[in-house]
């Protein structure tokens, strides 16, 4: 049962008579309770709604093309409000946040919804039998799981959740009800590496094909992890050992199934120093979005965008930030860029104080960092920044600094680029442009 907020004019609804403020609920008879309930249901060239106005119950015969939306709209996104975690993971990055961010920045959500709408991770605590069974009878697919451990009495201890034991469980029956999976295993040193990484990787491979793919990523660590469960930091020399045993089981499950399914992510081969791989090796990036094949991706494709550019910025100045993980990768871009253009881009690597302990990604660097560390510098006509340091949708950092308020403060244009190797044709594009 939602509400209506607005009828998109001259849609289907609207032709059918629907109204702002109609209360909607159900539709062919299945009620409607949020946005995968309703995009389940309306996907028909026919629909009868049942509609409450005042004190009205109407049924409303909705005539559209199949798979048309009706063309309502509601409060929310979702139809109704996020679904909080209700975990307590003792490797939670936004339990490490420092105190004084918007409060929005402390919501943690774990919404299986979000995860087939957006591609967000979900733990699997927060769902019921009854809502794993509509997952499989919609068979909404793909959903990302994140899994950290598939031994049921160590991922309880891990998550604080008694039930975070059944993963294992809900995994097989979506994977018998036809779902594809991806899932993600934050490494935390000494308590599910090693041995533990072995087991879930081998019960994660029965999965296969419905797990499609396994990102390992290593436990975030800031400097604000007071009276929280203790963790060391990877080591250089055991961020080589990880990726060693990763790329052993992953060749194992190459040989057998024809995919690695498992991949370590690119800042284990940074810290460590280990070479990274062509872009081949990543079977297409399944798991991009959680920082693994980032940097073959832009090394496979930068030669294709400085081929494509063809501007003289002879004696243009600017610089690019960036953390201290990806300061190889964007010195490489620049001088790429420069010697194409004759521009004189220098790259500056920010030092994460905000954050603090072993925090080396762009995308964790925040406004406050840059201004203190590029206050006296010459930063030349314009400074550039990957957009993955903002907010989604948001010209925003972490801290609340707005792009704006950074531009002020350092008295030259700020512009987020993207975070890919089309970041070079952008920022050439925004050069020539640049008075």
């Amino acid at each position: 049962m939602v509400t209506v907020v607005n009828v998109v004019p001259g849609s289907a609804a609207d032709r059918a008579g629907v109204k702002k403020g109609d209360i909607l609920l159900d539709i062919d008879g299945h009620n409607i309770n949020d946005v995968l309930d309703y995009r389940f249901y309306m996907t028909e060239q026919r629909i009868k709604m049942l509609i409450h106005r005042g004190p009205e119950l109407l049924t409303v015969t909705v005539d559209k093309d199949e798979y048309e939306d009706p063309g309502l709209e509601f409060e929310t996104y979702l139809m109704d409000k996020k679904q909080r975690c209700k975990n307590a993971c003792i490797f939670c990055f936004i339990d490490q946040m420092p105190k004084g961010c918007r409060e929005s920045l402390y919501f943690k959500d774990d919404d299986d919804r979000l995860s087939f709408l957006q591609g967000n991770y979900i733990t699997t605590t927060n769902l019921s039998d009854e809502e794993v069974d509509r997952v499989c009878r919609m068979h909404l697919s793909p959903i990302n799981i994140s899994v950290h451990t598939t031994e049921p009495e160590l991922r309880v201890f891990m998550m604080k959740n008694k039930n975070a034991g059944k993963v294992m469980f809900i995994m097989r029956k979506f994977a018998d009800a036809g779902i594809t999976m991806n899932g993600q295993i934050v490494l935390c040193k000494n308590i599910n590496d090693k041995e533990h990484l072995q087991k879930s990787m081998t019960d994660l491979e029965t999965l296969f094909p419905a797990m499609q793919s396994v990102s390992i990523v290593p436990c975030g660590l800031t400097a604000h992890r007071e009276n929280l469960y203790h963790i060391d930091p990877f080591t250089p020399e055991d961020c080589r050992s990880v990726i060693k045993q990763i790329e052993s089981f992953s060749s194992k499950c190459y040989k057998k199934h024809g995919s690695r399914i498992f991949f370590a992510a690119d800042e284990f081969y940074l810290r460590g120093g280990v070479k990274l791989h062509k872009a081949s090796y990543y079977e297409g990036y399944p798991q991009y979005e959680n920082g693994v094949g980032m940097v073959a991706c832009m090394y496979d494709e930068l030669p294709f965008e400085i081929k494509g550019i063809d501007e003289d910025l002879s004696g243009r100045k600017a610089t690019l930030i960036t953390g201290e993980a990806a300061y190889g990768v964007i010195c490489d871009l620049a001088d790429m860029v420069n010697k194409k253009t004759g521009a004189k881009l220098s790259v500056k690597m920010i030092k994460n104080n905000f954050f603090g302990g072993g925090v080396t990604v762009s995308g964790l660097v925040v406004g406050r960092d840059i201004a203190a560390q590029l206050k006296d510098c010459d930063a030349g006509e314009c400074i550039f920044i990957p957009s993955v340091m903002l907010r989604k949708d948001e010209d925003v950092f972490l801290d609340d600094m707005t792009v704006k308020e950074l531009s002020e403060k350092l008295g030259v244009p700020v512009y987020a680029v993207p975070s890919d190797a089309t970041a070079a044709s952008e920022i050439v594009r925004k050069l020539r442009i640049q008075n």
